[in-house]
């Protein structure tokens, strides 16, 4: 650390008239029985995790307010999640109605004479202190974080001026990200209007299309592994085909695997676990050479003159989610999971374009969906380089030239 630079405890930092850190009110204190239609703003979690204001619309009326007034919000605070999410921080922006924050969050109010606003949210997200405040955290079903784990964390603050120079250098890598963020959204809206505008929207496909049995255009796959070594691969409705051993952070195969089904390159499976992103399962298409997956799978292969592909976007798009509804609200689901038999399934009716508008339209959805994944990449690629940078700037590893007062407000 530089000569220039102090090194203080979190809980040194305050300006006296408020403290440092405050604790949302008792759980029993503030909850949705509380709240009101309008009001004064509960700050909760989403708002800290999206970083966005108007996640989350819960208020409580002027007296409960008041009763907790200690746990109230003021432009430039620090709010930071300690139940659950940990270490998530946003600082609220001016103009940001009054509140007050909910039990699952900390206040930080640091002395704006001697932290400026946007470096101490820049400081309390770099990856070292994260990584100290997840070893801090205790707790068993749910992890939390209490005060004096985060009161007695040092941050290293650099003069004013280099704060608010450090400020400006993140405040433009945000912006970059932002714009990215808004054109990613805008492609993945487009994306999805695309796909709706030809595949049809809730199973209501095109008339011209014939619609045929799964059983009539695929063949299911039962073979079983012959001893060779397979990766063994489960199906996350977010991810897709994902390693077993990464999902549930051990392998759950064991080390038999004798009753899972064998996939080749380009065949399906349906996952038919329910979860709430995911009601009706999901499926999708193998994209390596070989994986074992779990023989409660339903998988299959289409027959020739059919393209995969299509048939890829088509699941993506949810085309089974009607008539899987059907199936489940007439009596299939038992004890959370769906009891949907092999024959359910395989009826599901799917439409039958011809190859070659099945191919045209394929090539069209793969280049709107590679448009949007290069964009994921290169927001990724952006929010590394910003966290390296991150640790250069708030380490004093790197220095930069002062900043000149002009800049305190857009620092702030």
């Amino acid at each position: 650390m530089r000569e220039d630079w102090a090194e203080c405890r979190i809980d040194e930092l305050g300006n006296g008239h408020r403290p440092v850190l405050k604790a949302g009110p008792f759980g029993s204190a503030v909850t949705k029985a509380t709240y009101e239609a309008s009001g004064y703003k509960v700050y909760g979690q989403q708002e800290v995790v999206a970083k966005d204001l108007n996640a989350e619309a819960y208020f409580v009326s002027e007296a409960t307010f008041r009763r907790h007034k200690s746990c109230a919000v003021e432009p430039g605070d620090i709010l930071m999640t300690m139940m659950g999410t940990i270490g998530r921080v946003y600082r609220v922006p001016q103009g940001a109605p009054k509140g007050i924050i909910n039990p699952r969050l900390v206040r930080i109010a640091f002395d704006k004479s001697r932290v400026l606003p946007k470096f101490a949210e820049a400081a309390l997200e770099q990856r070292p202190l994260q990584r100290l405040l997840d070893r801090r955290s205790h707790g068993g079903t749910m992890q939390g974080l209490n005060l004096d784990a985060l009161a007695s964390i040092r941050l290293s603050i650099p003069p004013l001026s280099e704060q608010r120079k450090i400020a400006e250098i993140l405040r433009t890598w945000d912006e970059a990200l932002e714009k990215l963020t808004a054109l990613r959204a805008a492609k993945q809206e487009r994306f999805t209007g695309l796909t709706q505008q030809i595949m049809g929207r809730g199973g209501i496909f095109a008339q011209r299309w014939p619609l045929k049995a799964l059983s009539a255009v695929s063949t299911q796959v039962r073979r079983k592994s012959a001893g060779d070594n397979h990766p063994v691969m489960t199906i996350s409705a977010k991810s897709g085909f994902l390693m077993q051993s990464d999902k549930f952070a051990r392998d759950m195969a064991g080390q038999s695997v004798e009753r899972y089904t064998l996939l080749h390159e380009g065949e399906f499976a349906y996952n038919k676990g329910n979860s709430k992103t995911a009601p009706y399962g999901c499926v999708f298409r193998l994209e390596r050479p070989t994986a074992l997956v779990p023989f409660v799978y339903y998988c299959f292969a289409l027959k020739p003159g059919l393209d995969p592909e299509f048939y890829e976007h088509l699941f993506a798009a949810g085309a089974l989610n009607h008539q899987l509804s059907r199936l489940i609200n007439s009596g299939v689901r038992n004890d959370g999971l769906l009891n949907l038999y092999s024959d359910d399934f395989y009826s599901c009716r799917v439409p039958v374009p011809p190859i070659e508008e099945q191919r045209q339209i394929a090539r069209a959805l793969t280049a709107a969906k590679q448009e949007r994944e290069l964009l994921d990449d290169e927001i990724a690629a952006l929010t590394r380089q910003k966290l390296g940078l991150m640790q250069k700037l708030l380490t004093g590893e790197w220095r930069v030239a002062a900043a000149d007062k002009g800049s305190t407000e857009a620092a702030e």
